[in-house]
């Protein structure tokens, strides 16, 4: 267990070694058990955090709020479009002058080819940690929430198989920042990893590349498919979402086309019925229902989208608890 980790930025969990991304998980359920019984845990008494937000949240802004609250601080909300960001304020100044009005800086900005940059110009700036509440690359909460999960559910991942599968929506072009971020961190926690989609939809290579040498260090499998049943068959969790075909198009007009094609790939329960007898469904929220995923599947006995969610809250107080203190 690592016992000091202040100051350290969360942008992506490749940039934490296996011993920290340890800590986090054996912290994230010590503070998911102290919540569970009452007991009060104010490690961040007058910390405050801010939230700053260039892409609307439902989950992400709430249990962050819930978070820093629970851990004895303040979050304080900010949109970039009602602050002077959008007229000029730079990603350097941002950095500088909230690192010193803050204990931890935390944004989610998703734009192709500008969010992960922004994030990391403004860590560059920081004197505070800065943590990734998603971008256009990584979404690093979201999948800590997963293996947390996946941990609950299941016991020891190793061994275990995951499909990272894309799924149709017709709602709009899904960043790709979730299963990027599942397929580099599943295989260092031993997971053999399907990562399955239509030939439009791929990941950036660098990613899949680096996905690929984890799960050569940790010896476990790593295989991409394309035949969305085959992907599923005997796979212990199913995390099947939608994301664009950003790596082929970034005209949302040509990417809904290309999506159009392929609208018979949803999670149904004659396909959830083709994994493992004990599998799970995940899924990030919010889900397309009966498009993405029927009713019959992320409603039903299977389904954990709802632990998955709550366990965003805990591995989120868990950083912060670590690197803000």
């Amino acid at each position: 267990m690592q016992t000091y980790l202040r100051g350290k930025d969360m942008i992506t969990t490749q940039e934490w070694t296996k011993d920290e991304l340890d800590t986090v998980m054996n912290v994230a359920f010590e503070l998911k058990r102290a919540r569970a019984m009452g007991i009060p845990h104010a490690s961040l008494r007058d910390k405050v955090l801010a939230l700053l937000f260039f892409f609307s949240s439902t989950r992400t802004r709430s249990s962050f709020e819930a978070g820093i609250a629970q851990l004895g601080g303040h979050g304080a909300f900010i949109d970039s479009k009602t602050t002077q960001i959008s007229h000029g304020d730079t990603a350097k100044e941002i950095g500088e002058i909230y690192g010193r009005y803050y204990d931890g800086i935390a944004i989610r900005h998703c734009d192709w080819n500008a969010g992960n940059e922004y994030i990391r110009d403004v860590a560059k700036a920081s004197r505070v940690p800065v943590l990734n509440m998603q971008c256009e690359i990584y979404h690093p909460f979201q999948i800590l929430a997963d293996l947390m999960t996946i941990i609950e559910k299941k016991g020891d991942p190793r061994g275990k198989t995951i499909t990272v599968s894309w799924a149709y929506a017709s709602s709009y072009l899904k960043p790709i920042s979730v299963p990027q971020s599942l397929l580099l961190l599943m295989p260092r926690f031993g997971m053999n990893v399907r990562l399955v989609h239509p030939p439009e939809f791929k990941l950036m290579p660098d990613i899949v590349a680096q996905g690929q040498e984890n799960a050569r260090r940790a010896k476990t499998s790593f295989e991409i498919m394309d035949d969305f049943e085959a992907g599923i068959e005997g796979s212990d969790v199913i995390y099947a979402k939608s994301w664009g075909p950003l790596l082929t198009t970034d005209d949302p007009v040509k990417g809904k086309e290309i999506t159009d094609r392929y609208q018979d790939w949803i999670t149904d329960e004659r396909r959830m019925a083709m994994a493992a007898d004990d599998a799970i469904f995940m899924h990030p929220l919010p889900a397309d229902r009966n498009i993405e995923v029927t009713d019959g599947v992320i409603d039903g006995p299977q389904s954990v989208v709802y632990d998955e969610a709550e366990n965003r809250l805990h591995v989120q107080k868990a950083v912060m608890a670590l690197t803000m203190s």
